[in-house]
């Protein structure tokens, strides 16, 4: 199933559940209005959702003039791998964290962003952040991250509509409150896991591929293997308060602590990762 089909399935499942809640719950003006949320909802996320993950950890461009050190250790390394892989420059941004991780987003190679962490940028060497921005790259070379970005945003908007639900459910029909009370707390409780189901769409071989393209695109697997230790280790080390729909688009799974983040995680174990780099040398 290529990623294109996966994104119009995704907001059409999208579309699908704002529609037959907004009846649920509100009756036919609930049904008009989850129409209109929906084309709303559908638009945002094809052409915005790479800002609204931007936005949720408040990345700041990295620039000549903005984040100048920043750009002069990153922007070589990014330059130099875009030209072995034939994609466009993307755009670069920092996030104000000390956990080290990094992620691309974007709806293709020509609107593409790479976005790194202070900490990964202190944490690692130059071969080492090479490796992690060529398997960035790599996901922006297979066109993984318009479905990762929309996921994000649609799982985002699931868990938003299930609270709505919980708070608004059953308004139409005082007489059936209780009832109303109920599904509105179901609701509460099938959001997070619809969202879930959304995330599942995320394919785990695209951090495989991702992995390999770095290997290929450096000329070497060790670079990334020794990148992944680090971020395995130090990920544990200092937590990231990452949002569960959006954990997905890093590199590695942020470790916030929390068990309600073990449920929405996409990411195969680093050690299989690791052990498949090694094949490759």
């Amino acid at each position: 199933m290529t990623n294109s089909f996966k994104t119009v399935l995704l907001l059409g499942l999208l579309t699908g559940v704002l529609i037959y809640g907004g009846e649920l719950f509100l009756g036919r003006n609930g049904l008009y209005m989850g129409l209109a949320f929906a084309v709303v909802m559908n638009f945002s996320s094809y052409f915005f959702s790479d800002k609204i993950a931007l936005a949720t950890y408040h990345a700041q461009p990295v620039t000549p003039d903005q984040n100048p050190d920043a750009y002069r250790r990153v922007a070589p390394i990014v330059e130099n791998l875009t030209r072995r892989m034939g994609l466009p420059m993307p755009r670069l941004y920092l996030i104000a964290e000390q956990s080290p991780n990094a992620f691309a987003t974007g709806r293709n190679p020509s609107h593409a962003s790479v976005a790194f962490t202070e900490g990964i940028l202190q944490l690692m060497t130059d071969q080492e952040l090479e490796g992690v921005v060529a398997h960035e790259l790599g996901h922006v070379l297979h066109r993984d991250i318009l479905i990762s970005s929309v996921a994000a945003t649609l799982a985002g908007a699931i868990m938003f509509a299930s609270r709505l639900g919980f708070f608004f459910g059953g308004a139409r029909d005082d007489r059936n409150r209780e009832g109303g009370g109920i599904g509105a707390l179901l609701m509460l409780i099938l959001g997070p896991i619809a969202a879930l189901l959304i995330q599942m769409a995320i394919s785990r071989s695209r951090e495989y591929d991702a992995d390999a393209a770095s290997a290929k695109y450096t000329g070497t697997p060790y670079e990334l293997i020794s990148g992944l230790q680090k971020l395995e280790t130090w990920s544990k080390r200092l937590p990231m308060a990452a949002t569960p729909s959006t954990a997905h688009l890093f590199i590695i799974k942020p470790s916030s602590g929390a068990w309600f983040q073990s449920l929405w995680s996409t990411h195969p174990a680093t050690a299989e990762r690791i052990r498949r780099l090694q094949e490759m040398r």
